[in-house]
């Protein structure tokens, strides 16, 4: 628990003359140099102790008696009966991004997600109506400083990689001064083991941490593992200022979760200093109430950890780089996963933190979640929101045109750029970039991910006239309950409802698939005029 706790009057003066700090305090004396000493001080510090520590540091000056030192404030923050003052130095220190590299994992095959999946990698994946997964983890970064960024790719990279190039580059896109974004495809390499995929986190990391002996990372202290599928608003220093002040090895990003959804995540068990001491993946009766935990000693106030005793990894790990590199080579060479394996085996022999993300997030790993998340930003309030000038979510720049909205009806709906809507009524849904909405049109309930280019009028006109299906969404046509891939093509007084509640099904040959009781309108595809679904 932290406390605030008021010194006396002259001991509080004696801070600001440069007396008292915690750790190491800088001063500077008239026309001296730079001076670096050690003064610590206990909760107790009276008067006396003050005069001894201020003769002390008179001693350390010979240029001259008058010192300054630059506090924060002139009440002590302690921690576990220790008092300290942190200096302004040591906080740059810790916040200092130029010293961490991120690695985004984005080569998972991604099947939950499929058919979304099925011409591009997960991260690559639309959200929001004109930004890609990808997106959130680089924002992420560029809004925390972190400027140094791999992103290790293996299936369907194309579209992802064409992504990154657009819109993280040097010249057109955001840009990154002294850094890089580098994207890491799997290769071969010389040797057996060169010919094989990667074969999970850990393994794709391993198969490039000799990067972390180049030239450019010898200033890494630390490397920050994240996925490319999830959507949450972070601040990373505030997480890598964590993790050095505590001095920890390893520390994993965790979210405080209730008894309702526990038992779907992947939970961590801690002692009330924070260490991780055993892991359960998704845990069920008995194993499920064994993972409870005191969520306060974390920083969640005591209401709240009543009704959320547990903490979910969220895949956001934090190593000390050269340690890092001997869990890869030396202790675990084999272990493919962080995760499942290297991770929990760690934990066990060096000190393995929790750090507490109190704040929305959410894993866009399956078709129901990525749905969800989806239509959640169309509700007000939305629980996670694009909009924050503060920290805004970067994508590549496509430089289209407001959309144009006629005679249509609109409710607890995001409408992307570029887009044209025809008398049509939409209701709790999103809608992609260049989206065409046709006349008498209602959406209810429905992801339109958008098109990756314009069809002219003289192109739709000549469409229609041979009696094919322009790009877009035909008149009269009725669409609940759904997800439409870029680029897909659905024709005149069409119903898309699973009216008959179909859970699962794979109709390729017709343009569309069904997961979890969503209809999902393949990429590319054509939906003919007057189909019912």
């Amino acid at each position: 628990m932290d406390l605030r706790v008021a010194a006396p009057a002259s001991v509080a003066a004696a801070a600001r003359r440069g007396v008292l700090g915690g750790g190491c305090a800088s001063l500077r004396a008239f026309g001296g140099r730079r001076r670096i000493i050690s003064v610590r001080t206990s909760v107790a510090t009276t008067e006396s102790a003050a005069t001894a520590a201020l003769g002390a540091v008179s001693n350390t000056s010979s240029a001259s008696p008058t010192l300054f030192l630059t506090v924060a404030s002139s009440v002590f923050n302690c921690s576990c009966g220790r008092g300290f003052l942190q200096t302004e130095d040591e906080d740059v220190e810790t916040r200092n991004p130029r010293t961490v590299v991120a690695v985004i994992l984005g080569g998972g095959a991604g099947t939950r997600l499929f058919p979304l999946t099925k011409r591009r990698a997960k991260p690559a994946v639309p959200i929001g109506g004109a930004y890609r997964l990808i997106d959130v983890p680089m924002s992420n970064c560029i809004n925390s400083g972190i400027n140094k960024v791999y992103v290790l790719t293996q299936f369907n990279s194309a579209s992802l990689n064409r992504h990154l190039s657009r819109a993280y580059n040097f010249s057109s896109g955001v840009g990154f001064g002294d850094g890089f974004v580098e994207v890491l495809a799997a290769t071969q390499r010389p040797g057996l083991e060169g010919k094989r995929w990667f074969q999970g986190t850990a393994d794709a990391v391993r198969q490039f941490d000799w990067l972390f002996d180049d030239a450019k990372s010898k200033d890494i202290e630390d490397v920050l593992i994240l996925s490319g599928d999830h959507l949450y608003r972070m601040d990373y220093m505030d997480f890598v200022q964590s993790h050095r002040q505590r001095d920890t090895g390893i520390s994993i990003c965790c979210l405080p979760i209730d008894d309702s959804r526990a038992s779907d995540f992947g939970l961590m068990k801690i002692d009330d200093t924070g260490r991780v001491i055993s892991f359960s993946e998704k845990p069920k009766g008995a194993d499920l109430k064994a993972m409870q935990v005191d969520t306060t000693v974390l920083g969640l106030p005591k209401e709240e950890a009543e009704k959320k005793p547990y903490i979910a990894s969220m895949g956001v790990y934090l190593f000390k780089k050269e340690l890092l590199l001997n869990l890869l080579r030396w202790r675990f060479p084999t272990a493919n996963d962080f995760g499942s394996e290297i991770i929990p085996a760690a934990a066990k022999e060096i000190n393995v933190k929790a750090y507490l993300f109190n704040d929305y997030w959410e894993d866009i790993g399956t078709i129901k979640s990525f749905f969800e998340a989806n239509l959640a930003l169309a509700e007000q309030p939305p629980g996670f929101s694009f909009y924050d000038a503060s920290k805004p979510m970067y994508t590549s720049r496509r430089n289209l045109p407001p959309s144009m909205i006629s005679s249509s009806k609109i409710t607890d709906s995001i409408i992307s750029h570029g887009c044209f809507l025809d008398s049509c009524r939409i209701e709790h849904s999103v809608v992609g970039v260049r989206s065409r909405v046709g006349s008498n049109v209602h959406l209810k309930d429905t992801v339109m991910l958008g098109a990756d280019f314009y069809e002219t009028d003289a192109e739709r006109g000549d469409q229609l006239a041979e009696g094919k299906v322009p790009i877009g969404i035909g008149e009269n046509t009725s669409i609940q309950k759904c997800i439409i891939d870029k680029n897909a093509r659905i024709g005149k007084n069409v119903t898309i409802a699973n009216a008959e509640g179909v859970q699962e099904a794979d109709r390729t040959s017709e343009g569309f698939h069904i997961r979890s009781g969503i209809t999902v309108v393949l990429k590319n595809s054509v939906i003919a005029d007057g189909l019912v679904i």
